[in-house]
């Protein structure tokens, strides 16, 4: 049964092959080119293989070789020099993991509670905070209500004015908080966990869901585009990310200045919004500039693009900061470009900090 299932999925990828796909990019398109061809062949049977199945908020990220870095020289040292990298292929969250997505992962986990803020249980001297959930100076949307004896605790997403944020980007998320996401989403999908929460490292030869490397972050932020500002062009405007805008920066071409006129009406800390509100980028990946800052796996090096790995970088094996990408609502135009890096303390809980996650498959 398995083996005419297989020979027909075989059958219909060579059809959709040698058909002119037309319109919209075809639903069998697996590496964003808009076209069917023997790569998606080859991912289709990897995934098929593995049993692994692809989420729906997943999106395959082709393999391919970019240019990294600032080729426009306007940003910081740390941008430069521009280099050649390559990256295998891999699947990233279309979307930033939302408020409603982190709930049900306290939900689910139980971590502990210290003066608001959140704690793996393992973590006996606090000193790697997962979230602040307190409802004073955080600007958390995750509310937290300890449970009665015998009862679990609650975690519920918070309305800001009259607006549900289920769908908002979760921020107050430290780069530790993140991790312990992708190793419990890892285990409730049946993947294997790629990190260890003692040591906090990477195991990248794992088939689960870790962040992504900055490499990997800021070619698909890119989409497909070289040697341009933001992952559509080289312009940005509050139609196309949600950002502060001002006059200082002449790509700035926004008629509405300040933060998001949408977004900030309410008057309430953060004007974060819905993910998917603006357009996505040539891989199909929304909020790849503006929003929220996004974690990267790597530690922050100044020095690290002079002799970063051609292949597959993985940041520096040591470091004090880790780095942000994407720029965010309360944050000029030359934070959201592509290039653009910023070193963070991991243990951050911040309300412009957000993140997305990865897999490769087998």
């Amino acid at each position: 049964m398995k083996i005419g299932l297989n020979i027909s999925i075989g059958i219909l990828f060579l059809i959709l092959w040698v058909v002119p796909c037309l319109g919209e990019c075809p639903s069998a398109d697996l590496t964003g080119d808009c076209r069917v061809d023997l790569r998606d062949l080859a991912v289709f049977a990897g995934q098929w293989l593995s049993g692994d199945g692809i989420p729906e908020d997943m999106v395959v990220i082709p393999g391919g070789t970019f240019q990294m870095g600032d080729s426009f020289n306007e940003g910081n040292p740390d941008q430069l020099p521009v280099h050649t990298v390559t990256l295998r292929h891999f699947f990233m969250s279309k979307y930033l993991i939302t408020n409603g997505q982190y709930c049900a992962f306290l939900n689910a986990v139980q971590p502990k509670v210290v003066n608001g803020t959140v704690y793996g249980r393992d973590d006996i001297t606090n000193s790697y905070p997962y979230f602040d959930t307190s409802s004073v100076g955080s600007w958390s949307q995750i509310a937290f209500t300890a449970g009665a004896a015998g009862q679990p605790d609650r975690y519920v997403v918070r309305f800001k004015g009259r607006s549900d944020m289920s769908n908002d980007p979760a921020v107050c998320v430290s780069w530790y908080g993140a991790v312990a996401y992708c190793n419990w989403r890892s285990q409730r999908e049946g993947k294997q966990p790629c990190y260890d929460l003692s040591t906090w490292a990477c195991d990248f030869s794992k088939y689960g869901y870790r962040l992504p490397t900055e490499a990997e972050w800021e070619y698909a932020a890119r989409g497909g585009l070289a040697g341009k500002r933001f992952p559509w062009g080289n312009t940005i405007s509050h139609d196309l990310a949600n950002y502060k805008s001002d006059d200082f920066y002449s790509y700035d071409v926004s008629t509405t200045r300040g933060t998001h006129p949408i977004w900030s009406q309410d008057g309430i800390m953060p004007y974060t919004s819905p993910v998917g509100s603006f357009a996505a980028n040539g891989y199909r990946l929304y909020d790849m500039a503006g929003n929220v800052f996004e974690w990267c796996q790597d530690w922050h090096s100044e020095s690290y693009y002079s002799e970063s790995p051609n292949t597959n970088p993985k940041g520096p094996a040591t470091g004090a900061d880790r780095v942000l990408r994407c720029g965010d609502w309360a944050d000029n135009a030359t934070a959201t470009t592509v290039a653009r890096r910023i070193p963070y303390f991991p243990t951050a809980c911040d309300p412009s900090i957000g993140f997305r996650i990865v897999f490769v498959i087998k």
